[in-house]
């Protein structure tokens, strides 16, 4: 099991419309050492997943405005890979068929033990790759930081001792605009000597069309007047 200062640091948000139980989730959750962002419906999960990079989602199926399966349906369709456990009293097969074929990774039902609930969860994070301590996971890239490799879904990717420096930078400050200076000091250190106006430019072209030669998944972007950002 991972410790609770390693914990801290994933972030598990749960969608559940009954307050009482949303507050039973995130106590249990809590007390186990991770973060916890509730929500009492969808209405701005969308945003806050935007801006943040969670490691678990876990969902009811009867929420207001719309149905937790389609909810997740539509985050797969828009391109969130985030593990999601549904957590609900619907216990049909046909409703654990509907949840997994939805995009959902775990179904449980209520009531629900706590016990088995942070197991499951435990689990689900180990299998993302989440909660191992010499990975990183972010969208659908994990860094092995022993090994000093990337994967990206089932592909192996190449990247020199500098790329690989540069992206865990990335990973480690998502969602953060990340200036000139910053890089510089953070990835080429003793180096920075050497180092150019157009040094990270040319490290970052190599680095995206490396892990997004289609340039369809769009990790980067840059931040006028400051430098660039992973999204």
């Amino acid at each position: 099991m991972q410790n609770i200062n390693q914990k801290k640091d994933i972030e598990i948000v749960v969608i559940e419309d009954e307050s009482d139980i949303l507050e039973l989730i995130e106590y249990h959750l809590e007390k186990a050492g991770y973060s916890v962002m509730g929500f009492l419906s969808t209405d701005n999960v969308e945003q806050f997943l935007e801006e943040e990079n969670p490691s678990l989602m876990i969902v009811d199926r009867n929420l207001p405005g719309v149905e937790g399966s389609d909810f997740v349906a539509q985050m797969r369709d828009i391109g969130y890979d985030i593990p999601v456990m549904f957590l609900t009293a619907r216990d049909k097969e046909s409703d654990l068929v509907e949840g997994f074929e939805s995009g959902g990774d775990d179904y449980m039902t209520k009531p629900f033990s706590s016990k088995e609930l942070l197991v499951r969860v435990e689990a689900l994070l180990r299998r993302s790759g989440a909660t191992a301590s010499d990975k990183m996971k972010f969208r659908d890239m994990v860094l092995d930081l022993q090994q000093h490799t990337l994967r990206i879904g089932e592909e192996s990717i190449e990247l020199t001792n500098l790329e690989f420096r540069l992206l865990h930078t990335f990973v480690k400050n998502a969602h953060q605009a990340l200036d000139r200076d910053f890089l510089r000091d953070e990835v080429w250190g003793d180096d920075s000597a050497r180092f150019h106006d157009k040094t990270i430019n040319v490290a970052m072209n190599r680095l995206k069309k490396k892990i997004d030669p289609k340039g369809e998944k769009e990790y980067f972007v840059p931040v006028w007047g400051i430098g660039y950002k992973l999204i």
